[in-house]
């Protein structure tokens, strides 16, 4: 990469041909480069953008190296990088020293599924098996893999439960129950799922929960025909309760005290384009008020739209989930126009430190948003990586936090970066 200042600006060229994002001619044609801040126009009067890397408030303590992911985990001191595809499936690596973070051990996957999700508790690890795409081994199968990790350096297959479908795709775990999205045999799309880990070799299926009308084997009327098939993304836990993202469906909250009969405690949805991914409760209330951070993601929209955002809910009467604000990235949809996808919104951790919540931003890489006043959040901090390889733009797809406060960032096309902030204090 390198750089030159036009009219005071700093600029970065990388060496892949750059192109405009609304009509994807390259630079050769006479159209100018995408860069992200200050907003410029291509030779057709078009708004780019290109990542240029920055950071406020966040220093950059290493970067690891590996094919890119969709999720990151930390136990203690040992991290767990889920991978986008195959054969790379699981990288455990030591970050006892965050600036020597030392490979431990791989996990590979066949060709034809993906395994890009994990979580640990413990000294157990679930990683998903899910299907990518029409090729593959069909006889490896859709679930989620279950290992022994008390030693992370060598990790012990310990079963695979096995499902239906597609597989599964994000969940949570406590370390007994897993709360689960996978595709089930009688069913359209992803339903909820909890199966009880207490026997890891013999995980047992304690409960279930769908939206009226997946369960087309058991005779349920379809009514969505004209509309987005269902699709449960993944659930949260936090007491009793399940905050469960269901895509173009919205989000549910329901009630688990009787884990084998969930219960619809809530239901709401909205009427922009973007799919719900997560429903993230906080711990502790915010101004007096019962607070649930909603992710929407910034892919499979219902029509050509602007970057996908944050909602803040109220669930202080969670019977009643109300909207109290949004965030967005200052500056990133400047007039509502239709951004290309993965401009916008992704994952935010779902571990948290205060009321300081680390997003992944996709292009617009870690983003640090306090929701202390939860009718105002506002962006403190931010680190935008170098964009991988010989891309024009990053693509963070995951972060998790630390008992250190240190924060661990995944490109979904290559690298972990692992950054401090001063802002957790």
């Amino acid at each position: 990469m390198s750089g030159f200042t036009e009219n005071g600006h700093g600029w970065a060229i990388y060496e892949r041909a750059p192109y405009c994002a609304a009509c994807s001619d390259s630079i050769s044609t006479g159209h100018a480069l995408k860069v992200f801040a200050p907003g410029r126009a291509c030779g057709q009067g078009h708004l780019f953008e290109l990542a240029v890397p920055s950071r406020s408030n966040t220093n950059l303590v290493s970067h690891l190296d590996c094919p890119g992911g969709g999720q990151v985990w930390i136990d203690g001191t040992t991290l767990y990088i889920a991978h986008m595809a195959a054969p790379h499936g699981t990288t455990v690596v030591d970050v006892s020293d965050p600036r020597q973070p030392r490979q431990l051990a791989t996990i590979e996957i066949p060709q034809g599924w993906h395994s890009h999700k994990v979580r640990v508790s413990n000294g157990i690890m679930l990683v998903n098996h899910e299907k990518i795409g029409q090729g593959g081994a069909a006889d490896f199968g859709g679930g989620l893999g279950i290992y022994d990790v008390s030693q992370p350096s060598n990790p012990k297959p310990i079963t695979k439960w096995r499902t239906a479908g597609r597989g599964v795709h994000r969940y949570d775990f406590d370390g007994r129950y897993a709360y689960i999205s996978p595709t089930a045999e009688g069913y359209v799309g992803n339903i909820m799922m909890i199966l009880d880990l207490a026997d890891p070799a013999k995980p047992v299926e304690v409960g279930r929960w769908w939206i009226p009308g997946q369960w087309t084997a058991g005779g349920e009327p379809y009514p969505w025909d004209d509309w987005v098939s269902p699709r449960c993304h993944h659930p949260l836990r936090m007491g009793d309760r399940l905050y469960v993202s269901y895509w173009h469906h919205g989000l549910f909250i329901l009630d688990i005290s009787d884990m084998s009969r969930p219960k619809v405690v809530a239901h709401a949805n909205t009427a922009f384009p973007h799919p719900t991914h997560t429903c993230l409760p906080i711990p502790q209330p915010l101004k007096g008020r019962n607070i649930m951070v909603v992710a929407d993601e910034d892919v499979a929209k219902l029509r050509p739209a602007a970057p996908s955002f944050a909602w803040i809910y109220d669930i202080s009467v969670e019977q009643q989930p109300v909207p109290i604000a949004t965030f967005q990235v200052p500056g990133l949809d400047r007039d509502g126009s239709p951004q290309p996808p993965m401009s916008g919104c992704h994952q935010p951790s779902e571990r948290l430190r205060g009321a300081v919540i680390p997003f992944a931003w996709f292009a617009q890489g870690l983003r640090l948003v306090d929701i202390a006043d939860p009718f105002a959040p506002t962006e403190v901090g931010h680190f935008l990586p170098d964009p991988p390889g010989r891309g024009d733009r990053v693509s963070s797809n995951d972060v998790t936090i630390d008992d250190r406060g240190l924060i661990y960032l995944v490109d979904r096309v290559r690298g972990v970066d692992i950054i401090e902030t001063t802002i957790f204090g």
